[in-house]
Parts: structure tokens; sequence; C-alpha cells
């Protein structure tokens, strides 16, 4: 074999879709249990370990995992990186991780260019999420795209909504400090008229 196939093999392995992790998830899970039975008790834990990080990976993507990690560290960089390994989300991801997915693309890109990451929250939110704050974040974040845009209807209405989806107030300050700079610029928009 030469290096090119190699590699290949290797990014066929990345890109394995969600059901063969599955299925090497209960394949591990069988080694386990044979393993115990015949008394390598040992190895049979270990087994099993690996069978359950395999099958935590079929609900919850690694790639978005440290991507997430990377986003709190506030390195763009690296999530992006991350999130770059993501080639076919609809393939490599379950569908409860799409809007998730979109939803940290949109994160990333709101960095570089804020009002070309509307697109990106638009698809998190048509794809659904089902964490309220999240939806809440991406509400909010719409808002502020649209008050960038000088849309003051459609940035009161997703404020609202974003207020209504956020029910253990963990986005409360930012609405607030979103509801502020809303009447600082109706005073702005006053003065120039």
């Amino acid at each position: 074999m030469d290096i090119c196939t190699n590699i290949k093999a290797i990014k066929n392995i990345r890109d394995m879709p969600n059901f063969v992790r599955i299925i090497l998830a209960f394949v591990l899970l069988g080694a386990a249990v044979s393993l115990i039975v015949f008394g390598f008790w040992g190895w049979g834990i270990l087994a099993l370990v690996f069978a359950i990080l395999v099958f935590v990976t079929f609900f919850f993507n690694e790639n978005m995992l440290i991507a997430q990690f990377y986003l709190r560290k506030e390195n763009m960089e690296k999530a992006k990186h991350w999130l770059s390994k993501i080639t076919n989300y609809e393939k490599q991801l379950i569908r409860a991780q799409h809007g998730y997915y979109h939803l940290l693309i949109g994160l990333i890109e709101s960095r570089n260019a804020p009002l070309q990451s509307e697109k990106y929250f638009k698809k998190a939110l048509s794809l659904g999420m089902q964490m309220d704050h999240n939806i809440a974040l991406a509400k909010l974040s719409l808002a502020g795209i649209a008050m960038a845009k000088r849309n003051k209807r459609e940035a009161t209405q997703l404020l609202q909504e974003a207020k209504k989806a956020d029910k253990n107030k963990l986005l409360a300050e930012q609405i607030k400090m979103m509801k502020d700079q809303m009447g600082m610029l109706d005073k702005q928009q006053m003065r120039f008229r």
C-alpha cells in the first residue's frame, strides 16, 4: 500500500456514517460481555468503556464537542477547524444535531461577518433545536442582525421570542442590553430627523 491509499482510508474512517458507529458499539459491547463471561474481567471492562465511548459519539459528535469547547474559550480559529472536519453533516450527525451544527457555524461567522451569519441562524431554527436557551440564543443573534439592518419591528419581535424561549433566564442580561441599545438607536434616529 502506498501513502495515498492510507490517507484515503483514514479520511473514510473519520467520515463514517453514524450507523457504522452504532454497529461498532454493539460489536464492542458483545466482545466486552464475552470477555467478562470467560473470566477476563480487566479486558472486558476496558472493552465496555470503549463501547460506551463509541455509543456516546453516536449522539454527541466529537468534533462538535471540541468546537464548543474552543468556542467557550473564544478561540474561533480552532473551533472553525474542528467544525470543518464535519464534511457532510447529514451523514455524520444525527438529525437532532443538524440545528446545533448550523448554530455553531453562525456563532463563529458572526465574529467575522455578522450580516452573513444570518442564514446559519435561520437554518438552525428551521432544523430545530431541543434546548430552549439555544433557540433563544439564535433568536437573540437574529435580533442583533435585524438591528444592524435598522429593522426595528423584526428586532423587537425576535427579542420578545428570545425572552419567551429563555425560560431559565440565562440570556436575560443580553436581552436587556439589546433592548437598551434599541432605545439608544431610536434616540439617534430622532436626532437626525
